[in-house]
């Protein structure tokens, strides 16, 4: 780590999250772009959480952010009832846009990688309408094999860029960036997953009241039944498990913040 992490921080599960607000983090990623240190981004909701604990490599990834924000409401939730409030959700989606925004006014530069050529494509296509002012320095889709790995970093590195999204599914995104977050010359890091599928049109995001109650992953459910039933009863109830045995373990150890 390469910034300064002296921000307040929440231990859930015995992950540190960091306890920021959106204007926080787009304070610190400006200062951070300006000077060019560097800051890897991470995102976790309850189904990461409860993947990080089936998947140690995966667990190891994330740990090397330099900022984990709760990308999920579960989390919000889950950590006021554990008395180890976190200010507000940070989405990797909406911090991407926001990042975008005040790139356009700074004329940063982004490098976009993941998803398919299309919808890379498209993705590009968006910013230069939507962001005039943001640059965007390169780009590469996210279907490359292990061994190319070296060489997109490479051009990643070759670009210059003042962001890095990296648009691939988990435990790829995280691993990648820890892998070569080092080397890559790149101020600012993150991981946004599905964000390209949503800004390119392929899927289409929660409508706002969904969002504010929590039910992402329900409207997930209700777009693709077939495939994502069984992976959120799964995790949702292993995550509701993981509070319950937090809640116990902090009637006879409350945890000093």
């Amino acid at each position: 780590m390469t910034c300064d992490n002296a921000w307040p921080t929440r231990t859930l599960f015995g992950l540190p999250v960091h306890a920021l607000t959106m204007q926080d983090v787009l304070t610190i990623a400006e200062d951070v772009i300006a000077q060019r240190r560097r800051l890897l981004i991470g995102v976790v909701n309850a189904a990461k959480i409860v993947s990080m604990r089936q998947n140690p490599r995966l667990d190891q990834a994330v740990r090397t952010a330099d900022m984990i924000l709760a990308d999920g409401i579960s989390v919000v939730w889950a950590a006021r009832l554990l008395r180890r409030s976190l200010p507000e959700r940070v989405t990797g989606i909406d911090l991407m846009y926001r990042l975008l925004e005040r790139g356009s006014e700074r004329g940063w530069r982004v490098f976009c990688l993941g998803a398919t050529e299309e919808v890379l494509a498209e993705v590009v296509r968006c910013i230069n309408a939507r962001y005039p002012g943001v640059v965007v320095a390169g780009q590469h889709h996210g279907y490359f094999k292990s061994e190319d790995e070296t060489g997109v970093a490479n051009a990643i590195r070759a670009a210059r860029p003042d962001m890095l999204f990296v648009a691939m599914s988990s435990p790829r995104k995280e691993e990648f960036l820890a892998r070569f977050n080092g080397e890559l010359d790149v101020p600012l890091c993150h991981g946004v997953g599905g964000s390209f599928d949503v800004m390119a049109g392929k899927v289409k995001r929660a409508p706002r009241i969904w969002q504010r109650l929590g039910l992402e992953w329900l409207y997930r459910v209700v777009q693709e039944p077939g495939r994502m039933w069984r992976r959120y009863l799964v995790s949702n109830s292993i995550f509701c498990w993981l509070v319950l045995k937090e809640l116990c373990a902090r009637s006879r150890t409350p945890e000093t913040v």
